[in-house]
């Protein structure tokens, strides 16, 4: 088969794996510096991740569409991925009132594992394309 629906969306779900993997890694790795530390950059990481998974739910949780709905689904689905992340952020700064720098750091770093994993998780796709 080529490229399907299906395969993306495994594809999409590996690098939202490697995203928490390396959001929660480095939120251990900040205990030493304090667990506000700790907490503050799993929950900015853990915003992003949780817009990313939804975004890859909004893209390709319809199955296989007609190109207008496919793109109508991209466009939506990282819509809500931001909203996610906005509020994700807000919550932990200004609600929660958790340091800053961590919270932003934590979703840049989640962000950056978004697009190292790019380069592994396409290496390793079995499926094929019409290019």
């Amino acid at each position: 088969m080529l490229n399907s629906a299906a395969a993306g969306w495994r594809m999409a779900l590996r690098v939202v794996a490697f995203q928490a993997a390396t959001v929660l890694a480095t939120s251990v790795a900040c205990l030493m510096l304090g667990p506000d530390t700790a907490l503050a950059v799993l929950a900015g990481g853990g915003a992003l991740v949780l817009g990313s998974l939804l975004a890859a739910w909004g893209a390709f949780g319809g199955g296989v569409a007609g190109a207008g709905v496919a793109l109508a689904r991209l466009l939506l689905g990282t819509a809500v991925k931001w909203a996610v992340v906005l509020a994700g952020l807000y919550l932990a700064m200004a609600v929660w009132t958790l340091p800053a720098v961590p919270v932003l750091a934590g979703a840049a770093l989640a962000a950056a594992a978004f697009v190292v994993s790019m380069r592994f998780v396409t290496q390793r796709s079995t499926t094929r394309t019409n290019a």
